[in-house]
């Protein structure tokens, strides 16, 4: 029986997954495609790379930007191995990507030590209620930067 082409690229972002264990890395594997060419593909790094950010999502997020010299992925789609952390979905949205494919789920990553529940948990709460501490500083002085951003005729929105 032949395979789909998503079930192509989701086994692509699984052998990154298990290629990534072999050599240090994470268990977790990324292709993002954009009309049906791969424009970006990587594993987690975070251990490599000494980046807790070097997630596999958005390390293939960089590269699909950079190879395609933009910031907007609109008319992608990511297959990951794993059902993306807050990190990775935030990134994928913020990326306007247009659809996720996964294979793990949440409960599958906790099951071996990836517990990102409590990460959800914590952004329902007000910031003073949340684990690491949190506390506004200088709101007026920021504000300068919103203004100047505001105020610009040619600036760049994403």
């Amino acid at each position: 029986m032949e395979s789909t082409f998503q079930e192509q690229m989701m086994r692509r972002s699984l052998r990154l997954a298990e290629e990534s264990v072999g050599r240090g890395g994470g268990p977790f594997g990324a292709v993002i495609v954009k009309d049906g060419e791969v424009v970006g593909e990587a594993s987690n790094s975070v251990t490599i790379d000494h980046d807790p950010t070097a997630h596999a999502e958005v390390n293939a997020i960089r590269q699909a930007c950079r190879r395609l010299e933009t910031f907007d992925l609109s008319g992608c789609e990511i297959y990951c191995s794993c059902e993306p952390c807050p990190m990775c979905l935030g990134a994928i949205y913020w990326a306007h990507i247009d659809k996720i494919y996964y294979g793990n789920n949440q409960r599958d990553a906790a099951r071996i030590g990836f517990d990102d529940a409590f990460i959800y948990r914590e952004l329902d709460l007000d910031p003073s209620e949340r684990r690491t501490k949190m506390e506004q500083l200088l709101p007026e002085e920021a504000r300068h930067a919103f203004d100047l951003w505001e105020q610009k005729s040619d600036k760049t929105e994403y």
